[in-house]
């Protein structure tokens, strides 16, 4: 289903009701607020799929926000924005939170996964926050697609967590980023996730620089208020 021509909010909000119930939650990053759509009791819907399903599930994890998004939106919202019509490719978006935030600085953004329900969340989203002027959902499978355009910013979000597919990774990321001394990749994950195997077979093509972003897990979780978790940016560039 090509989300991109549809342009009723509510008739897609009616087929994600008819596989989720969904909810909508603000999100405030720096100085905007964006209305997420969400599954309303993630852990529930697990469970339920948990009990009824007797093959192995397909956990829906693009629906979730993580960490690693909010904090690569912050970054993309400290920098310069695109008022000169500079292009952005989210991979890997899920919910779309990082490209919707660059698309409110004036990005003109394709927000694409490879999973029908992702796109279809990143839709909905882009149309209830009236960003549908700038931003578009576009399927894409970085291990098989090769795409006809280039961009000056790709970001990913999480996307490392297959070292089967880190050559193929490293290929489009190679194909799709534009020449010139501005264009830049800016992925973000988990401290805790290394991924050297990435890095070494990116570090033929680009110049890596990171930097390690503290935060304090949400009230409510296992580690106590005092503990923090770190997220790294990564910021690759081509050699040239």
């Amino acid at each position: 289903m090509d989300f991109q021509q549809i342009n009723d909010l509510d008739q897609l909000l009616s087929r994600a009701g008819e596989k989720f119930e969904v909810v909508f939650e603000p999100v405030k990053i720096g100085d905007i607020t964006l209305e997420i759509l969400q599954i309303a009791d993630l852990d529930r819907y697990i469970e339920h799929l948990a009990e009824t399903s007797s093959e192995r599930i397909s956990l829906p994890l693009w629906s979730k926000i993580w960490p690693s998004s909010v904090l690569l939106s912050c970054q993309l919202l400290s920098m310069p924005g695109g008022g000169d019509s500079k292009t952005l490719l989210e991979l890997g978006a899920g919910v779309g939170l990082c490209g919707l935030c660059a698309a409110s600085r004036g990005y003109r953004v394709t927000i694409s996964d490879n999973h029908e329900d992702s796109l279809l969340f990143a839709r909905i989203n882009i149309l209830r926050n009236n960003l549908q002027d700038l931003a578009r959902v576009k399927k894409v499978d970085f291990i098989k697609d090769e795409l006809n355009e280039s961009y000056d910013l790709v970001i990913g979000s999480e996307i490392l967590y297959l070292e089967n597919y880190y050559p193929a990774l490293v290929a489009f990321l190679k194909n799709h980023l534009r020449s010139g001394p501005d264009a830049q990749i800016l992925l973000s994950a988990s401290s805790r996730r290394k991924s050297p195997a990435f890095f070494q077979k990116a570090g033929q093509a680009f110049h890596i620089s990171y930097k390690n972003v503290a935060y304090a897990p949400p009230s409510g979780d296992k580690m106590s208020s005092e503990e923090s978790e770190q997220v790294t940016i990564y910021r690759l560039k081509a050699k040239r």
